[in-house]
Order: structure tokens, then sequence, then C-alpha cells
């Protein structure tokens, strides 16, 4: 394998692993403090039992994510020497930041962890959300740098391809920014929430009789809480970025919707195959007009096709356009769900009754646990392999930042036994939490020092 193609395939794998960790520690902490918040408000001991395992669960993800970005981090030096050599200086001071971030989260995650008798329940639940937050910063901040990659901004090149009135502040805050931003940290409450209320509904499925069946119907609505608003959100942020699109990164926009051909009045397709060779896409549904209003506000605009621009700086169509596909459907299926949910449950409340009798409901919670994960998974194929060429857009292209140095497969081969590691030891680690779980009792627990 080229050094080219070894960088490509180790970063892709690093960044698919490492992503499940991040997103479990932007979300799983929210999770927590509103479970012990609802203990403090009304003395659930199921609320309580449930911020306590949450609260183990992060440490548990958070240390096996402190890992995994580590690594992510040597490679960023490792396999794109070049990119590094010209972007530090703007992206630095982002990464800078994202470390204090991370030793905030960490600091909290201890308190949080060893507090519990050591501190006050409301001292002790105020000691979380720095883990939320830090969490959400240390997301963000990184994001800022791959939105900057997006939409390069805070500088300019000089005659010998040196930068230039370097401003950071400008590179973080570029024209991404803040809906990329937006979009992905929803993301993530969407995914971890999902998954969350899948496995607890599989518990109420084997076991509905239960004395956890409290518990897991808390855990259910909490991580619903979590999860349904942001679903509800992501079409309107998805439509804010294929806005974005359309007037910065076109050829991004014409690999997603697979428009090969630059007219007026572009159709907008649902599914379907795309033919680079032909420049055509098979078995796609057309809504006449519908890509041209979704894109411009105008049924009739014009919409670039990819065929406006050199084959050269084609992303690949194929990849692009089914993972934005599975992406916007399995979103489309989240809100669909969230909405059932919640309907039913008002429902059930109104009419005193339980929405856990509906065992389709349970069902379909089960089935979409994974949704979440894939639709993120999904979407950061879109975002980085739609950006190809370019690793810096209309900036630098890919090949030019990475390593020439031979061997890389060998790392790439050194880095997969790393994450299998750890994902062995995340299962090991997890599958130990639950079954260390102590059993609901239905006594309250009193929250001492709460007034």
């Amino acid at each position: 394998m080229d050094p080219l193609s070894a960088a490509r395939t180790q970063m892709a794998f690093s960044l698919g692993f490492h992503m499940i960790f991040a997103a479990a520690g932007m979300a799983l902490p929210l999770m927590m403090v509103l479970a012990e918040g609802r203990w403090l408000h009304n003395g659930d001991p199921d609320a309580l039992r449930l911020a306590r395992t949450w609260a183990k669960a992060t440490g548990v993800l958070f240390a096996i994510g402190a890992v995994s970005g580590t690594a992510l981090s040597f490679e960023l030096g490792l396999l794109w020497p070049r990119f590094m050599a010209l972007a530090g200086p703007l992206i630095g001071p982002a990464f800078a930041m994202e470390g204090y971030a991370f030793f905030i989260e960490a600091i909290f995650i201890g308190l949080y962890l060893y507090g519990w008798d050591r501190l006050s329940p409301r001292i002790h639940w105020l000691c979380g959300w720095p883990v939320v937050l830090g969490g959400a910063f240390s997301g963000i901040i990184v994001l800022a740098t791959d939105s900057w990659m997006q939409a390069p901004s805070g500088f300019r090149l000089g005659p010998n391809g040196a930068l230039l009135d370097v401003d950071p502040v400008a590179a973080i805050l570029n024209p991404a920014f803040f809906r990329m931003t937006a979009h992905s940290t929803l993301s993530t409450y969407q995914a971890v929430g999902f998954a969350t209320a899948g496995i607890y509904a599989l518990a109420l499925l084997l076991q509905p009789g239960s004395r956890r069946a409290h518990y897991n119907r808390l855990a259910i609505v909490i991580a619903l809480v979590l999860a349904a608003p942001a679903a509800l959100a992501q079409p309107v942020l998805g439509d804010l970025l294929g806005k974005r699109l359309y007037e910065a990164q076109p050829t991004k926009l014409a690999a997603m919707e697979a428009q090969f051909h630059t007219e007026r009045g572009a159709p907008l397709r649902i599914g379907g195959i795309p033919n680079p060779a032909t420049s055509t896409t098979t078995g796609a549904i057309e809504i006449p007009g519908g890509l041209s209003y979704l894109a411009a506000g105008n049924p009739n605009a014009r919409v670039l096709g990819l065929d406006a621009f050199p084959r050269t700086d084609w992303p690949p169509v194929v990849v692009v356009h089914l993972a934005f596909q599975i992406m916007v459907g399995l979103g489309f299926w989240m809100v669909g769900v969230a909405l059932w949910f919640w309907s039913h449950w008002a429902w059930s409340r109104r009419r005193g009754s339980s929405w856990t009798d509906r065992r389709w409901l349970l069902r379909t919670l089960v089935i979409s646990s994974p949704f979440g994960f894939l639709a993120l998974e999904s979407g950061w194929v879109v975002t980085e392999v739609g950006r190809q060429p370019w690793i810096i857009y209309g900036v630098m292209r890919t090949r030019d930042a990475a390593t020439p140095v031979a061997g890389v497969d060998l790392t790439l081969a050194g880095f997969i036994v790393l994450y299998v590691g750890l994902l062995v030891a995340l299962v090991f680690l997890l599958r130990r939490l639950a079954h260390g779980e102590s059993e609901p009792t239905g006594e309250a627990e009193a929250p001492h020092h709460v007034a």
C-alpha cells in the first residue's frame, strides 16, 4: 500500500473509532446530571442508581477516549506533516484550548466519581456540570479545526506559500463554524440517546415485570429527553449546511446529490446508485426542482453539477452520495420514532396507562438503537470524503499533505492492534459495570443535606 492510501486508511479507521468515545463524552455526562437532578428533586432512588451507573460509564469511556484521542494527535504529525507545518499556527491555539477543556473535564470527573459520600448532594451535582460543559467545549473546539479545513480563513498566502496575517480567532470562527458545530454536537446527543434508549428498551422486553421496570423506563425517558429534540433539530441544521455548500463547496453538494450536470430546476434524488463513468444515477426517485429549492430557495435556481469542475477535483461520488442517503434516511427515521414515543408517552399519562404496554414501541427503540451512531459516522464520511481531493479546501490537496515516508502500512497495523485492544478493554469493563449494578429495591434513598 502506498503511503497516501495507508495514511488515509489509518486516519479514517482512527477517526471512526474515536468518534464513538467523543460522542459518549459529550452526551453521557448530560444524561448523568439529568438523572441526579431528578433524584435531588423528588428522591427517586432509581434516578440515583442511573446517575451512579452512567457516571461510572462516563469514567470508563473518558479513559478509553483519552487513549484513542492521544493516538490521533500523534497521527496528525506522523501522517500529515506538511499539513501541520502549514496549518499549525492557525489550529494550534484550538488544540491548546481543547487540552485545557480536557483537563477540566478530567478533574471534575474525579470529583464526581469519588465525591458521592464526601460532598453534599447539591455540590456534587454541580460538579457534574463542568464535565458536561468541558466535554461539549472539547468537541466544539475540535470541530472548529475541521470546519476551518472546510472553510479556511484567518490568513492569506504569500507568494512563496507561507502564511501571512495569521488570525487564529478568525480561523476558529470561520464561515462554517456555527453550522457545523451545532449539527455535529446535536448528532452526539442523538446517537448516545437513541443507543441508551434501545439498551433499556431491550431490558424491558426481556424482563417486563422485573423489579427494574421503573429503572429501565426512567432510563429510556431521560435518554429520549436528550435525543428527541436533537433529532427534530437536525433537518433544520442540515438544510442550513446544504445552503452553505451551495455557495462555498459546490463539488461536495453535487457529489452528495449525484448531480452530474449543471442545470436549472435540479431534482432532489432519493436513493439511487451513481455511475461516474456515465454521469448517470440509476434507481433514484427524483423530485423535480427539489434540489434547486432546498439549496437556493428557488425551484428554478441553477445548480452546478460535477461537469462544471475538472475530473481531478471530483470527490468519490458513490461513497459520498450513499453515505449522505444513509445519514438522511436514518435521521428522518429517528424523527419519526421520537415523535411516536413522546406522543404515546403523553397519551398514556393522560389516560393513566403505561406506555410500556406497547411492545412494538419498545421493539422499535431496540431496532433504532444503532441508527444514531450509523448516521453520525455516515455524516462524517460525507464531510471528510466530500471535501476530497482537498485536505484544506481550495488551499492544499490531500496528496500534498501526506508523509512521503514509506512504512505507513506498518503503523496502520500497529494502530489497528491498539484500537482492537481498546475495544476489548471497553467491552470487558462495561460488562463488569453492567453486572455490578445493584438491584433496585424500591426503597427511596434520602438525599442527604438537601433541604
